[in-house]
C-alpha cells in the first residue's frame, strides 16, 4: 500500500476527532464565505495563510513548540472539525504515524492535500539515523528547504482556487509574492552558507531536521542526536558522536529550541567545541504578531545560528524581510 494511501485514514480521522476550537484569520474583503482551512505544523500553516491570507480561516493543528512526531492531541482539548473545506498535511507520514484515528465521518465536500507526496518522488526520499529506511518512514522535513516551499505554496494555490474559484486571482497574487520572498531567501541562504569556512560546512544536530537543507546549500549532515524512537541516545552512541565531532573539526554542534539536550551539551563539553541550543525546524520565531513569526523568519534565525556559530557571516540572510507577504 502506498504512503498516501496508509495516511490519509489516519489524517482524516485526526481531523474529524480533533481540532482547534479557534479559528485564525481576519475576515474577507469580500462578501464570500471564507474558506475554513487546517494545516498541521506552523510552517505549514504559515505557508497557507501566505497564500490564503484573509480569504481563509486558518486553523494551526499542531501548537508551536510541540513535537510533531509524537503530538497526541487530547479528546477534550477541541471539538471535531467537521466544517473543514481543505485539510494540508505535509507527509510523508509526518502527522499520522503516532496520532489515534476516530471513527467519524468527514464533510463530504471536504479536501486533503499532501504536500510532500505531491512535491518529490520516492526515490527523492531521504533516509538517515532519526528516520532509517528500515523502519519504513523517510525523514519528513521538507519544508527546511525553501526550494521545496514554493511548489508547496503553488498546490496550497491552486487547491483554494479550485474550492473558491471567485478568489482565484487573489490566491495566484499572494503565491507570486511568496514565491518570489522565497526566491529571496533561497539565493541569501547560498550566499550566507559560502562565507563559512568549507571544513566547517557540517551540521551535528539534535533531530536531523536539515537533511534537505544541507545538500541544497553544500553543506554536510554528520549526524543526528534523537534517535529513530526520539528517546535518548545510548552512552555507546554519544561517545561515537563525541569522537566524530572530534574527528571532525567542527566549532559547534547545535541543539533544539523546544527540546534542551542535556547529551549535546556533554558532548560540546567533551568534545571542545560550541554548542548551540536555539535552532527550529517547526517552532516559529518571536511572538505571534512579531514580523519573524513566519516561515521565512525561521529559516533566516536558523541560517544565521548556523553561520555565525560556523564562523561565517550572517548579514546577508539578516537582510532579508522576513514578514508575510500576503495581499489585503
Amino acid at each position: 500500500m502506498s504512503l498516501s494511501r496508509r495516511f490519509l485514514p489516519i489524517v482524516v480521522g485526526l481531523v474529524l476527532a480533533f481540532g482547534l476550537a479557534l479559528w485564525h484569520a481576519s475576515p474577507p474583503t469580500r462578501g464570500a464565505t471564507p474558506l475554513n482551512v487546517v494545516a498541521t505544523v506552523a510552517p505549514l500553516a504559515n505557508i497557507a495563510l501566505n497564500v490564503g491570507g484573509n480569504r481563509i480561516n486558518l486553523v494551526q493543528l499542531i501548537p508551536d513548540g510541540t513535537d510533531s512526531h509524537t503530538f497526541e492531541p487530547s479528546p477534550g482539548d477541541a471539538k471535531a472539525l467537521a466544517g473543514a473545506d481543505l485539510i494540508i498535511v505535509n507527509g510523508p507520514n509526518l502527522e499520522g504515524s503516532r496520532l489515534k484515528m476516530a471513527d467519524a465521518n468527514q464533510k463530504a465536500s471536504a479536501q486533503i492535500l499532501l504536500l510532500g507526496d505531491n512535491t518529490i518522488t520516492r526515490d527523492q526520499w531521504i533516509f538517515d539515523f532519526s528516520f532509517p529506511e528500515a523502519e519504513g518512514d523517510p525523514n519528513p522535513h521538507l519544508w527546511m528547504n525553501p526550494e521545496y516551499a514554493s511548489p508547496y505554496a503553488m498546490l496550497m494555490r491552486d487547491q483554494l482556487m479550485q474550492l473558491d474559484p471567485a478568489n482565484a486571482g487573489y490566491y495566484q497574487d499572494n503565491a507570486a509574492r511568496f514565491a518570489e520572498r522565497i526566491a529571496q531567501l533561497d539565493k541569501a541562504i547560498t550566499a550566507s552558507i559560502q562565507t563559512i569556512p568549507p571544513q566547517n560546512r557540517k551540521l551535528l544536530t539534535y533531530h536531523d531536521s536539515f537533511a534537505y537543507f544541507a545538500p541544497r546549500y553544500g553543506m554536510t549532515v554528520i549526524g543526528a542526536i534523537q534517535p529513530s524512537d526520539f528517546s535518548e541516545p545510548t552512552p555507546k552512541e554519544v561517545a561515537q558522536l563525541i569522537d566524530q565531532v572530534k574527528a571532525e573539526g567542527v566549532p559547534a554542534i547545535f541543539g533544539s529550541e523546544v527540546f534542551p539536550s542535556r547529551v549535546l551539551e556533554q558532548m560540546g563539553r567533551e568534545a571542545g567545541v560550541t554548542y548551540v541550543d536555539t535552532l527550529r525546524d517547526d517552532d516559529l520565531p518571536g511572538a505571534p504578531d512579531a514580523p519573524q513569526h513566519t516561515y521565512v523568519g525561521m529559516l533566516i534565525e536558523d541560517v544565521a545560528t548556523i553561520t555565525g556559530a560556523l564562523g561565517g557571516d550572517p548579514s546577508t540572510i539578516n537582510a532579508v524581510d522576513p514578514s508575510n507577504t500576503f495581499g489585503s
